[in-house]
């Protein structure tokens, strides 16, 4: 108990670090490499990560956003790594290591900007705001809307993110059931859920499953062996929870919003996107960024083609659009690009960088050989994955996933499964182990709590229980078969 005590320690602390060894910039040969676990500044970088980790998840109650601790902290980390390298002779190891690092990061960047693009765009086309308003009116009871805001969640993450998702059956459970404190407390944790475990079975639902399918271990087509478990995570809670919501019915609304035009081809051009993303890698053998950045270019021609033909479709249009929308907005539907651009998720996005940075150069620094060997070399594998995914309930699963990817310990395909399952449904135990819990926290505040979850956190782990055994019982076979890329 001792020894998985600290190593758990050691797992926080660090914050799942980084490759030991970064291959030189000029031959083959591996970098010079100074172990700085026992020195000053090792120790100095452990504090900074720590605090700037306790800032981040005191996010809701500071109002600091996460991205701005976690940015100081890594830039600090590498000035003192490079400054102990040079003091040892050593100019550039230090840079080949955080280029390796940046490297990794600007892939990830440009595949989720592409992604929160065409998200933002199909917010602005108000294709979300006709799925909610249908909802909205439908008429349907408290119990029926439990379920399909639910089931909605679980089938959406796993093109659009898990925060969009989330907040979008947020709006459709406070604009039914605001009056009802028990459905909506009780529909909140559903869609967190359902969301998180929607995510988990797909290369494109979260961060998490993004890195390990740029990263080569598991392939497109063998993250959907995931797909019942994932359903599994989501069902045993909800079933649960059923019996709590209350049977009643509220009273249905009027509101009809329609898709704007282009709304639509903006969804085909998508999923156009994601084929492109998914050939490039499979086909080509080149990152899905490329294909992801191609198919912006498609977002871009139909942003073209909009505002080309607006003035000739707005005497046709423009009697319907002006009984949903303000004069001024009338004049946004010829769609600019660039502003879709602008309003990405930019915290999220340079919350990433801090973190790859920092747990970077914390894994430089040497303390990832240590909780590697504590936790897969001491534990085991199946032990070490399941622990990753209770940590992820506490400790952002970016952070946790880089670390067994940068570990990249030796493990069947199945166990590889195993750890992005955990990684992608741990953060449902807690309110505050997802984006998504922490934007509805806020979004309903006062009625979905962290305690309010907390009361449920039982029902949830039984379904994280559940999702491992299903996941063991339906994939044995893929225990048995290595990944296709080491």
């Amino acid at each position: 108990m001792k020894k998985i005590c600290v190593a758990v320690v050691a797992l926080l602390a660090c914050g799942l670090g980084w490759p030991d060894a970064l291959l030189a910039s000029g031959g083959g040969e591996a970098a010079k490499h100074l172990d700085l676990t026992n020195h000053t500044v090792g120790y100095l970088s452990l504090l900074l990560f720590s605090v700037a980790y306790l800032f981040v998840m005191a996010e809701e109650f500071t109002h600091l956003r996460k991205s701005k601790p976690v940015l100081l902290a890594a830039g600090i980390i590498w000035a003192l790594i490079a400054y102990v390298y040079l003091q040892h002779g050593l100019k550039y190891e230090a840079e080949v290591a955080v280029r390796h690092n940046i490297l990794e990061y600007a892939e990830l960047f440009l595949f989720l900007l592409v992604a929160m693009t065409y998200i933002n765009a199909m917010e602005e086309r108000r294709v979300f705001e006709s799925l909610r308003s249908w909802l909205v009116r439908s008429g349907f009871g408290y119990r029926t809307l439990f379920w399909l805001t639910g089931l909605l969640a679980f089938f959406i993450s796993p093109v659009a993110d898990n925060l969009t998702t989330a907040l979008l059956m947020c709006a459709v459970i406070l604009a039914v059931g605001r009056d009802n404190p028990t459905f909506v407390s009780l529909s909140c944790i559903n869609v967190v859920v359902g969301a998180n475990a929607g995510g988990a079975f797909s290369p494109f639902g979260d961060i998490t499953t993004l890195m390990v399918w740029q990263k080569g271990i598991v392939p497109f087509g063998t993250f959907f062996a995931l797909f019942v478990p994932s359903l599994i995570n989501w069902l045993v809670p909800a079933a649960i929870m059923h019996f709590a919501v209350p049977n009643l019915k509220p009273t249905p609304s009027r509101e009809v919003v329609d898709i704007l035009r282009g709304g639509k081809r903006t969804i085909f051009l998508f999923l156009m996107t994601i084929v492109t993303a998914v050939s490039f890698h499979n086909f080509l053998h080149m990152p899905p960024m490329m294909g992801m950045m191609l198919g912006l270019s498609y977002l871009m021609f139909l942003g073209f083609y909009l505002k080309k033909t607006f003035g000739k479709t707005e005497g046709k249009t423009g009697h319907r659009l002006r009984k949903y929308r303000c004069e001024q907005d009338v004049g946004q539907v010829g769609f600019d690009l660039f502003t879709k651009l602008a309003r990405a998720e930019w915290d999220t996005l340079m919350f990433f960088y801090g973190v790859v940075l920092a747990v970077g150069g914390l894994g430089f620094l040497g303390y990832l050989t240590l909780v590697s060997t504590a936790m897969y070399g001491g534990w085991g594998a199946t032990t070490a994955n399941v622990v990753v995914g209770l940590l992820s309930a506490i400790v952002d699963n970016i952070p946790v996933m880089f670390a067994v990817l940068t570990m990249n310990p030796d493990m069947s395909m199945g166990q590889w499964l195993l750890v992005t399952l955990t990684a992608g449904v741990g953060g449902s135990l807690l309110s505050i182990g997802s984006a998504a819990g922490v934007a509805l926290m806020g979004q309903a505040r006062g009625i979905y709590t962290f305690f309010s979850h907390l009361k449920w956190t039982p029902a949830v782990a039984l379904g994280y229980a559940a999702s491992i055994w299903v996941h063991f019982l339906m994939n044995d076979s893929l225990f048995q078969i290595p990944p296709s890329v080491r």
